[in-house]
């Protein structure tokens, strides 16, 4: 397994797994379409702009793409400075249960201390159990709790 930088050929691979971030019970008011068709615009957008401050990275196992990692440095809005912020990471099917996510998440780590970045945080709805036990195990826990209600 290894991981690396994604290249222009990834494009296909990463939009691929779009559908992986709506696979459990989504919260009240939300569909799967509404945010499927959000985070492909989200990631068309940054593999198309290619922003300093967006990175994606793949992992490989045995030569093939089996999952993705997008990273963003963005500034903390409570006490300034730079931290990194895991915007998506998603594993192909019959990938999971390897370490390969928890793998991509020490990259994440490891990439922000090499960026001076001061915290890592990433976001996850509640209804995915199976990643918010994956970041509990990987030391993250809730720092800011997003409410919402539908109108």
């Amino acid at each position: 397994m290894s991981i690396r930088p994604a290249v222009p050929e990834d494009e296909a691979f990463i939009l691929s797994l779009v559908e992986r971030f709506t696979d459990f019970p989504l919260p009240a008011g939300r569909t799967r379409e509404e945010l499927d068709a959000g985070i492909r615009a989200d990631l068309e957008r940054h593999l198309r702009e290619q922003p300093e401050s967006s990175r994606f990275f793949v992992i490989e196992d045995e030569g093939r793409p089996a999952g993705f990692l997008h990273l963003q440095r963005v500034e903390d809005f409570f006490g300034g400075g730079p931290h990194c912020h895991v915007s998506d990471l998603a594993l192909a099917p019959g990938h999971e249960g390897r370490g390969l996510a928890g793998r991509l998440l020490a990259h994440a780590e490891a990439f922000g201390r090499a960026h001076g970045c001061r915290r890592l945080t990433l976001s996850v709805f509640p209804g995915n159990a199976r990643a918010r036990a994956l970041y509990e195990r990987a030391g993250f826990g809730v720092d800011l709790l997003r409410m919402g209600k539908p109108l």
